[in-house]
């Protein structure tokens, strides 16, 4: 992480970074000015046409008083001046309809601006008239209409419609509220006369509910309602409160589930003076909850009183309402994908329920598998357990909510990579464990070394192998570090061919080598937990200068008392070879002390043994 870390601050501390941000900016900006000279040139296409049908229908207005003023003997130029208008009213016709297709694909790019005297939205402005832009219209429109709201003697019979060369204009006695031309009738996708007249009705009908919503009578009816929810919600927490401490009352009074206590087998998770504490916590949480919710669904009953407040109103709901819908209509199209991802659970289920059962019947050996051991069952079971539930978790991945979004796959990206690099050392200890359990070096109970450690297995985790030595110390080694070094096993062939313990002695040459067999072998067999079949045998491993090395060997079924024997074997070496009069001991001592008394203990010489005297020797 650091080398990549240093390369974003040097991309960012050069430049690189931001050129490549500006230039992604530049490109769309390029884009967008492309897509706004193509909405200009449509727009064009518009006008153009607009301008062709205005010169159109001026030609035929004027074509229309020659025609009325010929008289019937000039019937060829009559004919004339009819084929002509006809003419013009086909092309008019067709410029009408190309006109629609453009405003009709400029519908999905071009947005109306509204018109929005009082509450509600009445209509969409999307041309311009002269030099006022679709935006200054739905102002200057608004304005107006909101003026005609304040006319206390309004009249609906004042609003009249009066058609002008281009347009319909729509005047409240002589005032002008708007003109409805051939563009607007066209991005309403009506003709002129019928959107003039929708128009009328909509400022009519908005003027006449703003002015009864706003009279005195209905602003009086209002407050007196909404000092009635006032005192209804008043009333309500004055109840709630009165209610939950009755509740507190009961419950710190009474005798009682809720006061035994909570216990979780032998542990005390909450003494009963506890509980209620913690239950008396809970009542005043939900009890505040609950007043909340109680004064934030009066607000929007209070501010839906009044029209001017309306709009905070619907805020208010809104702010519930939308979370829930959207919460609802989420989990609706979720079920689906829910059913789908209960399906394939079961069907894993299952089919890990039968791999179960192949594993027990390994386990208690009733079907048995040539090559594979009854130890590899539980470990095989676990590893294809997580192979089976991370395929299960790849086939339901697409169907979890929220599994298309960039946070989701960043997020996971993102765990993936701390699980990589932050468990390195245990996943290796992990496949060490697995190879360990394949090997089938040791299993638990068995007396090992590994390394520089000997003892007894006491447990072995996918992690580590814990050992217990001799001293009752219990030694951790990760499962790496145990396939990096040998191990001696001294419990795998113990119980049928028993394990060999040996000892190696050395005596001098002026014993006799089969007295010293014989003596070893006595030893041995006197030794606790040692088979006397295979009977003990010596090897003489060495001759050396003065001594010669002979190594006991003995048979043993008990590895793990290891310790027990060899100090048993050694005493028996040594009560065996002082009954017979041997020594244990250098031969560079014995040549060196003669004169002195003999090393072995008096429990073994005769009662009238002396030791030696000095040799002395006179030359003369």
């Amino acid at each position: 992480m650091k080398p990549f870390l240093i390369l974003l601050f040097w991309l960012t501390f050069t430049g690189v970074i931001p050129c490549i941000a500006q230039k992604k900016d530049t490109l769309n900006a390029q884009q967008d000015s492309v897509l706004h000279a193509q909405l200009n040139d449509q727009f064009n296409l518009v006008q153009r046409l607009s301008a062709e049908r205005l010169a159109d229908s001026l030609k035929k207005v004027e074509l229309e008083k020659q025609v009325a003023g010929l008289t019937s003997t000039d019937r060829l130029q009559k004919e004339a001046l009819i084929k002509e208008l006809a003419a013009i009213k086909d092309r008019d016709s067709i410029r009408r309809v190309r006109q629609q297709q453009q405003v009709d694909s400029l519908r999905h790019f071009v947005k109306g601006y509204p018109v929005v005297p009082f509450l509600d939205t009445l209509f969409y402005v999307y041309t311009r008239q002269g030099s006022f832009l679709p935006k200054d219209r739905a102002v200057a429109v608004s304005k107006r209409i909101h003026n005609l709201g304040g006319t206390y003697d309004f009249k609906a019979d004042s609003v009249k419609l009066v058609p002008a060369d281009q347009s319909i204009d729509l005047f409240y006695k002589d005032v002008l509220l708007l003109s409805v031309s051939e563009q607007d009738a066209l991005w309403a996708g009506t003709s002129r006369d019928s959107l003039a007249a929708k128009y009328k009705r909509q400022i009519v009908n908005a003027v006449t509910v703003y002015q009864k919503e706003t009279n005195w009578q209905t602003l009086l009816k209002q407050g007196l309602l909404a000092l009635l929810v006032i005192a209804v919600v008043w009333l309500l927490i004055y109840g709630i409160n009165r209610l939950f401490k009755l509740i507190v009352i009961r419950t710190s009074t009474e005798e009682a589930w809720y006061s035994r206590g909570i216990r979780i087998k032998n542990y005390e998770l909450l003494n009963a003076a506890r509980q209620v504490q913690v239950l008396h916590g809970l009542f005043t949480v939900i009890k505040w909850l609950v007043i909340i919710l109680v004064i934030y669904l009066a607000l929007p009953v209070l501010f839906g009183i009044f029209p001017f407040t309306r709009d905070i109103s619907n805020l208010l709901l809104g702010y519930i309402m939308s979370p829930l819908k959207k919460i609802a209509l989420a989990v609706w199209h979720y079920i689906p994908n829910l059913i789908t991802i209960l399906i394939v659970v079961v069907i894993f289920r299952y089919v890990l329920k039968f791999i179960r059962f192949i594993k027990n019947e390994i386990s208690s050996n009733r079907l048995t598998i040539p090559g594979f051991y009854a130890d590899w069952a539980n470990p095989t079971y676990q590893i294809v357990r997580v192979l089976i539930l991370a395929f299960m978790l790849v086939v339901i991945f697409p169907y979890m909510p929220g599994s298309n979004s960039g946070i989701f796959k960043g997020v996971s990206v993102f765990i993936g990579v701390l699980f990589t690099f932050g468990s390195a050392g245990a996943l290796g200890n992990v496949v060490a464990g697995l190879v360990l359990t394949y090997m089938r070096a040791f299993k638990i109970g068995d007396r090992v070394k590994i390394g520089e450690v000997t003892g007894d297995i006491i447990g072995k985790s996918l992690l580590v192998t814990r050992i217990r030595t001799i001293q009752n110390e219990v030694i951790s080694i990760p499962n790496s570090n145990v396939m990096n070094n040998h191990t001696l096993n001294y419990s795998s062939e113990a119980p049928l061919n028993g394990l060999i313990v040996h000892t190696t002695v050395t005596i001098g040459y002026d014993v006799p080598w089969r007295q010293v067999h014989q003596l070893l072998i006595d030893a041995a067999l006197a030794t606790d937990m040692v088979e006397k079949t295979p009977e003990p045998y010596v090897l003489q491993t060495s001759l050396d200068d003065y001594y010669v090395s002979y190594r006991i060997n003995a048979f043993t079924k008990e590895p793990n008392r290891q310790a027990k024997i060899y100090s048993s074997l050694h005493a028996n070496i040594q009560d065996k070879f002082n009954e017979a009069g041997v020594e244990i001991m250098s031969p560079h001592y014995k040549a060196l002390r003669d004169g002195n008394p003999t090393t072995i203990p008096s429990d073994y010489l005769p009662e009238d043994y002396t030791a030696p005297g000095f040799n002395i020797k006179n030359k003369e």
